[in-house]
């Protein structure tokens, strides 16, 4: 049953699965250790935004450590006054009653009747009221454990030692420019995993690349040390449905090692890696290609040799780029891959090129869709163009042997920026891209790449 607990010979039953109790205990003692904290004084934990990773992210830990009352609190941010449209409603209304454990959960919490009610039109639910129960608006498919929601910001924040950024990237430096006034007074530097896939552009005084963790350093002053980054070929319904999943979390020594062991369960394996900047940058590449990948599986009535073709290309504009990124590309290439291979199977980005493609959506309806939340490639696609076009980054040319923006390399880019951004020409200029006889071989970009490292890119000297 759904927010279940059961306690048996010193395991814990939670929303049907046996937690070993102890060894969960034990890596939160060793974390608290870590953190300075005395008997009787909570952990605690808050994410910051509740599209479906950060939310999924915060049940997690609910699950697995929301019973330990007495030593941390887990609660979630998100603005209060979003309602739930009647459709919704109704939607919602057949999961819970599709779900048995969920509906025996709600009966018995006395919450069932304002579902009734939504469903009917004799009530408005919200967002902030149904997370509560366990629903993500982003997500209604897939019920979570019951999460404790704060809809006041300072109060969320103030003292909290783990902060969780689940915004979109486009929300970030905003949000931590506002919490950063709560923590004037702050006397502990807290710690903050960034769980954000986008990236914005600055062009003054050089062209670089700027990622969520840059943008909360930026606005709050917490040293970069306290900051990382976590992500992975994670799909957040699956991962709560405890599909085998894996993910990196990237930043300082002093920290990504204790809470890889902190985050990591059964059937989420968490790694830890140094190289916080170049990975975070990598997250938000994939989403830019996954929005051509759902053009062309549409366009194309799901063509296994389309999507392939497409496939060889975009992965190597993106190793292109990664080595004008990184000094050692090919450390990337694993994660990178298969980050963009889930992205492509399931992802949001890929689901928006898809009812692109079917005219089912338009590019003038923008990137906050219904359902499914903030589509971080498109912000992403217009970065990565605007990077990547300026002349002072030039590469030469294979043909023409001359010297040229990188983005002249980089074709399915430059379409579906003409397409998402411009909006000078239809999703059908994807398929022109591919069938350029000028297009060179990807094999040949990938050559091309080998001795185009640009350190300054990623703010580096």
């Amino acid at each position: 049953m759904v927010g279940s607990v059961e306690r048996d010979h010193g395991s814990l039953q939670v929303n049907g699965s046996i937690h070993n109790s102890s060894g969960a205990e034990e890596r939160l003692d060793e974390l608290r250790r870590l953190l300075g904290k005395s008997d009787g004084d909570l952990l605690k934990i808050v994410g910051i935004g509740a599209g479906a990773w950060g939310s999924v992210f915060a049940a997690l830990l609910q699950d697995a450590y929301g019973h330990f009352r007495e030593k941390v609190q887990i609660r979630i941010w998100r603005r209060a006054g979003r309602s739930v449209d009647r459709s919704t409603a109704e939607h919602l209304f057949e999961v819970i009653n599709s779900r048995e454990d969920v509906l025996r959960r709600l009966i018995r919490r006395c919450a069932y009747l304002k579902y009734v009610e939504g469903r009917l039109g004799d009530r408005t639910l919200y967002a902030d009221e149904i997370l509560r129960d366990g629903f993500c608006l982003n997500m209604i498919d897939t019920p979570l454990c019951p999460l404790k929601v704060v809809t006041n910001l300072q109060e969320a924040v103030w003292d909290a030692d783990i902060v969780v950024n689940g915004l979109p990237s486009t929300e970030t430096r905003e949000v931590f420019e506002e919490i950063n006034r709560y923590w004037k007074e702050r006397i502990t530097v807290p710690i903050i995993i960034s769980l954000a896939k986008g990236i914005e552009a600055a062009l003054d005084p050089v062209p670089r690349i700027v990622t969520p963790t840059q943008m909360i350093r930026c606005a709050t002053g917490v040293p970069i040390e306290n900051i990382l980054y976590l992500g992975g070929p994670n799909i957040a319904s699956e991962i709560y449905n405890k599909e085998y999943a894996n993910a990196r979390i990237c930043g300082s020594d002093k920290w990504r090692k204790p809470l890889a062991k902190f985050l990591r369960q059964p059937h989420f394996i968490v790694w830890d890696n140094s190289d916080l900047v170049t990975h975070e940058v990598m997250g938000g590449l994939k989403n830019v290609y996954a929005i051509g990948a759902g053009m062309v599986a549409a366009l194309t009535n799901e063509s296994a040799t389309s999507k392939s073709v497409y496939f060889a290309h975009c992965t190597s504009e993106m190793i292109f780029i990664t080595h004008l990124l990184s000094e050692q590309p090919e450390k990337l290439a694993g994660p990178l891959l298969a980050d963009t291979y889930v992205t492509l199977l399931k992802g949001r980005n890929a689901w928006y090129g898809q009812m692109l493609a079917k005219g089912e959506l338009s590019p003038d309806m923008g990137d906050s869709i219904k359902g499914k939340g903030m589509i971080q490639g498109v912000s992403a696609v217009d970065a990565f163009y605007e990077l990547l076009s300026q002349p002072s980054l030039s590469v030469l040319h294979p043909e023409e042997n001359k010297p040229v923006a990188p983005v002249e390399l980089c074709p399915i880019l430059k379409t579906l920026h003409r397409i998402l951004i411009k909006r000078e020409v239809s999703t059908q200029a994807i398929l022109q891209a591919l069938r350029d006889e000028t297009m060179n071989d990807p094999r040949e970009r990938i050559e091309i790449a080998q001795s185009f490292y640009r350190p300054s890119l990623l703010g580096q000297p």
